[in-house]
C-alpha cells in the first residue's frame, strides 16, 4: 500500500426531508447477505436512504443532484449517525467511472467546509459570482470519483439535531470509516476499487487517522463477510501535521530566503532567533515527553506569539507570501461561495431542507477541537508523502520538509540521504521532489496554501501521475 501526504491549506475552511419525498433502501437481515444500489437508477427529487447490519445506528442519504458540472453524474446527501448528519458531494469520474479510483477530499480548519476546496479549488466547477459558476477543466474528478465532505459536524453544511460539536479526530475519524464501507457495499461497482484520502491544512491531522481507521476497520470487515477498503494512498496538502515545526520553520519563512525573501525588520529576527531554543525546549516538556494540555497550549501560544506574529504584523497574507492582505479577504471567491450557497434555489437543489444557514467556517467547531487540544498532537507516523506551495507561510514547506525528515521510520536514513530534484510539467519546472520508496515530498513552485487554486494545472498533473503510479 502506498500512502500520499501533503500540504496545502491551513484554517481554510440538514437535512430532514418529508417521509413522502424518501425512499428507503434496507440491507439484508444477514450480516453476510448485502443488498446493493446503482448510482444510475437514484432519484432526484427526494434521498435514497441506505445502511447495513454490520454498522448498527449509521445510514446514509443520497440523491441524484445535477449541478456544477453537466458531463458527470453528480449526487448530495448526507451521513447519518444518531443525532448527528454530515454532508456530502460526490460526483463521478470525467474519464471512467466504471473502474477509475475513488478520492474522498476534506478541508482543514477544523471547522471549514469542504465546499471550498470544491468551488474554489479542485471541484468540477467554480464559483463565478454571488449566483453562478463555471466549469473547471482542472477538477480532480478528471481521472478520479470524488467526494467532498463537510465535516467534522457542525461544518458546513453538516449539523446535529440537538446542537452537540464533535471536538476530536479520532471521534470524526469512526464516522467516515463506517460510511466508506457501507457506501462501497451498497453500490458494489466501488468493491476493492482503489480508495484515497485527501485533504489540506488541518487535513494533516484529519486525514492520517481518517487512513488509519479505515485500514484498522478492514479485518472487522473480512470477519462479517463484508470487502475490505483497498486503501491505496493518503494525500494530504499544505497540512498541520507537526504545528510546533511549522512553527520554527515561521523564523526561516520571514527572515531568510527560504520564502520570497526577508520580510521583516532585523530587529524582530534577532529576537525570534533568541527565542527559538526556548520554544524548543518548551515543546519537548510539555508536549512531547509529557503531554501536558495546559502546559502545550501555552508553549504552543508563546511560539506563536513570538515568532508567528512579526510576520502577521508585517502585513502579509499567512496563505500567500507574495500578497499583503488578510487571510481570507485576499480570497473573495469566499463570500461568493457563502451566498451562492445560501440562495435558496440552490439549497433546494441540493436537498437542504434545514433553518440552517451555510457558512465556510465554523469557529465554534475550530474552538471545540483547540479545547481538548487536538492540534497538539503530532500525527507524523502515519504519514508517507508530503507536498507543498512554495509561497504559503502558515504550512510552509520547510517545516512540512523538516519533519519528513526526521520522521522515525525504517527507510529514514533511505529517504533523508535522498536529494530534492525539480519535477516538470510540459517541459516547464513545477517544483522540487524527494522520493524514497512509497514516500515522498514534493513542493510547487508559485503556490500558496492553496495549490489547486494557486498552480492548477500542475496539481493536476502531480494527483494524475500520483494515481497512475508515474515517476515525478
Amino acid at each position: 500500500m502506498k500512502l500520499f501526504n501533503s500540504w496545502l491549506a491551513l484554517y481554510a475552511c440538514m437535512s430532514t426531508v418529508s417521509a413522502q419525498m424518501q425512499r428507503t433502501f434496507s440491507a439484508a437481515a444477514s450480516e453476510h447477505q448485502a443488498h446493493t444500489l446503482e448510482l444510475s437508477t437514484l432519484a432526484s427529487e427526494g434521498f435514497t436512504t441506505f445502511s447495513h447490519p454490520a454498522f448498527p445506528g449509521r445510514s446514509a442519504r443520497i440523491k441524484k443532484t445535477n449541478f456544477c458540472d453537466g458531463g458527470v453524474a453528480s449526487y448530495t446527501g448526507y451521513i447519518d449517525v444518531g443525532p448527528k448528519h454530515l454532508f456530502f458531494y460526490f460526483f463521478e469520474s470525467r474519464s471512467n467511472p466504471e473502474t477509475d479510483d475513488v478520492i474522498l477530499w476534506t478541508n482543514g480548519g477544523p471547522g471549514c467546509s469542504s465546499a471550498t476546496g470544491l468551488f474554489m479549488e479542485l471541484g468540477p466547477c467554480l464559483i463565478a459570482s454571488v449566483n453562478s459558476t463555471k466549469y473547471n477543466p482542472y477538477s480532480w474528478n478528471s481521472n478520479a470519483n470524488i467526494f467532498f465532505i463537510d465535516q467534522p459536524i457542525g461544518t458546513g453544511y453538516s449539523y446535529h439535531d440537538i446542537g452537540d460539536l464533535v471536538s476530536t479526530t479520532e471521534d470524526a475519524a469512526q464516522d467516515i470509516a463506517a460510511f466508506v464501507a457501507i457506501f462501497f457495499e451498497t453500490f458494489s461497482k466501488f468493491k476493492g476499487r482503489g480508495f484515497h484520502l485527501a485533504g489540506e491544512s488541518y487535513g494533516g491531522r484529519y486525514i492520517p487517522i481518517f487512513g488509519a481507521a479505515v485500514y484498522d476497520q478492514n479485518p472487522t470487515l473480512i470477519v462479517k463477510g463484508l470487502t475490505p477498503v483497498n486503501l491505496k494512498s493518503v494525500m494530504i496538502g499544505n497540512g498541520a501535521t507537526d504545528f510546533f515545526t511549522l512553527l520554527r520553520s515561521y523564523y526561516d519563512m520571514q527572515c531568510t530566503n527560504a520564502g520570497i525573501g526577508p520580510l521583516v525588520p532585523i530587529s524582530a529576527c534577532v529576537r525570534m532567533k533568541k527565542v527559538l531554543p526556548r520554544c524548543e525546549q518548551l515543546q519537548q516538556k510539555s508536549c512531547i515527553e509529557h503531554f501536558d494540555l495546559i502546559d502545550c497550549n501555552a508553549a504552543f501560544t508563546f511560539c506563536q506569539s513570538e515568532i508567528g506574529m512579526p510576520y502577521i504584523n508585517a502585513g502579509y497574507n499567512v496563505y500567500d507570501m507574495s500578497m499583503k492582505c488578510d487571510g481570507f479577504s485576499c480570497y473573495p471567491e469566499m463570500n461568493n461561495i457563502d451566498a451562492y450557497l445560501n440562495d435558496p434555489s440552490v439549497r433546494k437543489k441540493l436537498g437542504i431542507n434545514t433553518p440552517h444557514n451555510y457558512t465556510s467556517i465554523a469557529y465554534d467547531v475550530n474552538g471545540a477541537f483547540w479545547a481538548t487540544g487536538d492540534p497538539l498532537h503530532e500525527t507524523q507516523q502515519y504519514l508517507v508523502l508530503i507536498y507543498a506551495g512554495s509561497y504559503d507561510f502558515i504550512c510552509n514547506w520547510l517545516g512540512n520538509e523538516r519533519w519528513t525528515l526526521k520522521m522515525d521510520w525504517p527507510g529514514r536514513e533511505a529517504f533523508s540521504n535522498t536529494p530534492l530534484t525539480e519535477w516538470t510539467v510540459g517541459g516547464e519546472p513545477a517544483g522540487k521532489i524527494r522520493q524514497s520508496g512509497n514516500f515522498s515530498f514534493a513542493t510547487i513552485y508559485g503556490a500558496g496554501h492553496l495549490a489547486p487554486h494557486d498552480k492548477p494545472i500542475q496539481s493536476l498533473a502531480m494527483l494524475q501521475r500520483w494515481l497512475a503510479d508515474e515517476p515525478f
